[in-house]
């Protein structure tokens, strides 16, 4: 099961689940990141870390360390 840092921009894809029980896992849980919601890949920082999701109404900023903690199944590919 493919990442939330596996992802190309534009993708869409389902939260499966958020692997860990630690301080970070509980972080990505109160920033709104939850099982069973749909995310969007907006793009890249210039360097390839961070990246920007869409998720509800909002953007959110993820590290790639924190966004490889995130299973995903994937909704669509980008256009």
């Amino acid at each position: 099961m493919p990442a939330l840092s596996d992802l190309r921009q534009g993708q869409k894809a389902r939260i499966d689940r958020i692997d860990g029980g630690d301080a970070i896992t509980q972080r990505l849980m109160e920033m709104g990141l939850l099982e069973g919601d749909v995310i969007e890949l907006v793009g890249f920082a210039p360097l390839g870390d961070p990246l920007e999701i869409r998720l509800r109404d909002y953007c959110l900023s993820l590290r790639k360390s924190e966004a490889a903690r995130v299973q995903v199944q994937v909704l669509s590919e980008s256009r």
